[in-house]
């Protein structure tokens, strides 16, 4: 199954909660997906108009395209009720919560984002987290020695 993920999102934010939304794409977007040809890297979404978009995603062309080929970075309207996109608006009116997507996957056959509200990290949190990720890889290293 096709997952592509955002790491780096895990490591710049706190992610408090996820929420699932569908996507608006067009033929070759989804082809290009299916073969992986896509990236989340510096993508994130807005509330513009009561509704949802993906700005800066980034899905590369599709080869075997005529003419009618996608632009690559175009902004992208996500599928939410309009109750749950009322629930991120008042979230996010908080200062310093942002929405960053942070998995594409298919969930029967349709593409689905998974989007967190996140607050970012200060530079102490990212050390702090690298330093736990150091300790624990010692620690696995000296369980499998013994």
């Amino acid at each position: 199954m096709l997952e592509i993920k955002n790491k780096k999102a895990y490591f710049d934010y706190f992610i408090e909660e996820e929420v699932e939304a569908g996507i608006v794409l067009k033929g070759t977007e989804i082809k290009s997906i299916r073969e992986g040809n896509s990236n989340l890297k510096d993508t994130y979404a807005i509330i513009r108009n009561g509704e949802v978009y993906l700005l800066n995603m980034y899905i590369g062309k599709y080869n075997d395209a005529s003419i009618f080929n996608h632009e690559e970075r175009r902004n992208r309207k996500l599928l939410l009720h309009k109750s749950e996109i009322l629930k991120l608006r008042d979230k996010l009116e908080i200062s310093g919560y942002t929405l960053i997507p942070l998995k594409l996957y298919f969930k029967n056959n349709k593409a689905k984002i998974l989007l967190g509200i996140c607050k970012g990290k200060k530079n102490y949190d990212k050390r702090e987290a690298i330093k736990e990720r150091d300790i624990k890889r010692e620690l696995d290293k000296t369980l499998k020695n013994k």
